[in-house]
C-alpha cells in the first residue's frame, strides 16, 4: 500500500475498512484502490480546499466556555464511511421501528391513556421525575402522533460488528446540516472517488422535512399550511444550521419577537401585516418556548404559544415534552416499549445498561466504576460522563459520591469498543473511533435519511466523538443498487485551488446545539 496506509493497525478492534487479517472489506475496495494512488501531499491539498470551502460557508461549531475562542471550523475527515445496501437496510428498519415506538409512547403519555405507564412497562415515578417531562403538555395532541418529527438515533458498532443504540435524541437533534454540506464538499474535493460509487443522495432532506411539517399541520391550516423555523437568534451555537434548514425548505426563519399569539392563533409579523403560522419547527428548548407557561424571564419564546397549540391552531415541532423519552434512564425501557406498542422484537438492541436506583445494580456498578461508563441522565454532548477505564482515581471517587447522592440522576453502561475508521492524521491514516447518527423524519410515515452523520473522535484512543469534546465528522455513503457512473479519464484528480475558488461555495451551516453533534 501507499504511504498513507504505512503502519496502519487495527489493534484487534473492529475496523470499518479492514478485516483482522488486513484484507479490505468488499464495499471499500474501490475507495481503497483509489486512495493508494494518492501521496500525502495530494490529500493535504484537498484538505486546504475543504478548509477554504468551509470557512467561506461558515461551517462552524461553538465550544462554550473555551477561553481560546468558541467559534471553530467544523473538522471533516476526507476518508468517507461506506455502508453497503444490506447493512443500511437493517439500520433503516431499526431506526424507523424505534422512532415509531417512541412516537406511540409519547402520544399515549401526553394525549392518550398512558397505557405503558399504567401497565408498568415504564415506572410511573421514573417518567414523572424525568427532567424532560412536561405536565403542561398533557392533553395537547399532535396530528398523526408525530411528536418526534426530527429524530437523531446515535448508533455504535461494537467489537462483534453489530450496531447498537447508544442514545435517542428527540428534542432538537442537530447535525443534519453537516450531513448535507459534507456531501457537497466531498463531491468537489474527491469527485472521482465519489463518482465510482453508487451513493444514495441526501440532498432531498429539505423537501422531505417540509412535506412532513405540512402533513402534521392542524386541520385549521387548510390546503397550504405555513411553516417557519424558530431560532433563539444569532448567538445560538447552531444558528447557521437553523438558517440553513429554513433556506432548504424555503420558509421563514423567525425569532420569538417575530411571532404573536392573538385569540389562540399564532401570527408572523411581516411587512404586509400579520400572517398566520400553522407549524413551528422550533430550535428552542421547552423551558424558553413560552414565558407564560415556563420561564417567565425568557425573551426567546412566544407568550401564549402553548395555548395556541392546546386550541389546535398550531403544531410545535418537535413536540413539547419529548425530553422524557430521551432521558437516559427511560432509554433502558425502549426495547420493552417496542414490544408493547408494536408487538415486535427490537431490530437494533440497546447497550447493556444499569439503573442505579436499583440497590443491587448500584452496588455492582460502584464496585466496577473503573470498568464502566457512567452518564448523567439529562446531559448531552458528552458532558458529565465518566469513562472508567480512562478515568483517574479522583474522577472515579467524584462520580461515586454523585451516584450515591442522586442514584436517579445517573445510569451506567458496559464500555462498547467503538469501531474504528481510517482517518487522516499528519499525512497518513490512523484508526479513530466513530459512531453514526441517522436522522429520521416522521409525518404520516417514518423515513430515514440515507447515511446520517458519522462522528469521529479525532483524539487518539478517545471514545468521545462529540464536536464539543474534540470530535469531527465524515461523509457517510450508503450504497444503492444502481451501477456507479464511470469516472472520466479527463477528470482532474482534484480541483485546483483556483477551480475551487471559482465554484459556488456550499450554503452556510451551523454548529451544534443542546443535542448537537
Amino acid at each position: 500500500m501507499s504511504e498513507l496506509f504505512e503502519g496502519y493497525q487495527t489493534d484487534g478492534l473492529y475496523d470499518e475498512v479492514f478485516h483482522d487479517d488486513g484484507s479490505v472489506r468488499p464495499h471499500y475496495a474501490e475507495l481503497v484502490e483509489r486512495l493508494v494512488g494518492f501521496a500525502p501531499a495530494d490529500l493535504e491539498q484537498r484538505e486546504r480546499i475543504r478548509d477554504r470551502l468551509f470557512r467561506t460557508a461558515g461551517i462552524t461549531f461553538t465550544v462554550y466556555g473555551d477561553d481560546a475562542g468558541t467559534e471553530r471550523t467544523f473538522p471533516m475527515d476526507l476518508v468517507p464511511r461506506i455502508l453497503p445496501a444490506d447493512e443500511w437496510a437493517t439500520i433503516e428498519a431499526g431506526v424507523a421501528q424505534r422512532v415509531t415506538a417512541l412516537n406511540r409512547f409519547l402520544e399515549d403519555l401526553y394525549a392518550g391513556e398512558q397505557a405503558a405507564v399504567r401497565d408498568g412497562v415504564v415506572p410511573r415515578w421514573l417518567v414523572q421525575t424525568a427532567a424532560g417531562f412536561r405536565r403542561e403538555a398533557v392533553g395537547i395532541p399532535v396530528p398523526h402522533g408525530a411528536r418526534c418529527v426530527v429524530s437523531g438515533v446515535d448508533l455504535v458498532r461494537g467489537h462483534d460488528g453489530r450496531f447498537v443504540v447508544l442514545e435517542d435524541n428527540l428534542r432538537n437533534p442537530s447535525g443534519i446540516s453537516y450531513v448535507l454540506e459534507n456531501r457537497a464538499a466531498m463531491t468537489r474535493v474527491l469527485p472521482r472517488a465519489f463518482a465510482q460509487q453508487a451513493v444514495r443522495p441526501v440532498d432531498h432532506y429539505g423537501p422531505m422535512l417540509l412535506q412532513a411539517l405540512r402533513e402534521i399541520a392542524p386541520p385549521s391550516a387548510g390546503e397550504h399550511p405555513v411553516a417557519v423555523v424558530l431560532t433563539p437568534g444569532t448567538f445560538n451555537s447552531a444558528y447557521f444550521e437553523h438558517a440553513f434548514l429554513a433556506r432548504q425548505m424555503g420558509v421563514e426563519l423567525v425569532e420569538g419577537r417575530d411571532l404573536v399569539v392573538d385569540e389562540h392563533v399564532v401570527h408572523m409579523r411581516t411587512t404586509q401585516g400579520l400572517q398566520r403560522v400553522d407549524v413551528i419547527y422550533r430550535r428552542i428548548d421547552d423551558d424558553f418556548l413560552d414565558p407564560v407557561v415556563f420561564r417567565p424571564d425568557s425573551a426567546l419564546g412566544v407568550p401564549g404559544l402553548l395555548s395556541a397549540a392546546r386550541a389546535g391552531n398550531v403544531t410545535i415541532v418537535n413536540a413539547v415534552g419529548n425530553g422524557v423519552a430521551d432521558d437516559k434512564a427511560v432509554y433502558a425501557f425502549v426495547p420493552d416499549l417496542i414490544r408493547f406498542y408494536l408487538g415486535e422484537e427490537p431490530i437494533l438492541p440497546n447497550v447493556d445498561t444499569y439503573l442505579l436506583w436499583d440497590e443491587d445494580q448500584r452496588a455492582e456498578v460502584l464496585d466496577r466504576l473503573d470498568e464502566l461508563v457512567v452518564k448523567p441522565v439529562a446531559e448531552s454532548g458528552g458532558y458529565g460522563m465518566l469513562i472508567g477505564p480512562h478515568a483517574t482515581d479522583e474522577q472515579i471517587e467524584v462520580t461515586r459520591q454523585q451516584v450515591l447522592a442522586d442514584p436517579r440522576g445517573f445510569i451506567a453502561q458496559e464500555v462498547v469498543s467503538l469501531s474504528r475508521h481510517p482517518t487522516l492524521v499528519d499525512g497518513h491514516l490512523e484508526g479513530r473511533h466513530v459512531d453514526l447518527r441517522p436522522f429520521a423524519i416522521a409525518g404520516e410515515s417514518v423515513e430515514v435519511v440515507p447515511g446520517g452523520l458519522t462522528r469521529v473522535a479525532l483524539r487518539k484512543g478517545s471514545l468521545v466523538v462529540n464536536s464539543s469534546q474534540g470530535g469531527g465528522s465524515k461523509d457517510t455513503w450508503v450504497l444503492g443498487d444502481r451501477a456507479p457512473s464511470a469516472p472520466s479519464d479527463r477528470a482532474p484528480s482534484a480541483p485546483s485551488d483556483r477551480e475551487a475558488a471559482d465554484r459556488p461555495a456550499p450554503a452556510a451551516v451551523g454548529s451544534t446545539d443542546a443535542e448537537g453533534a
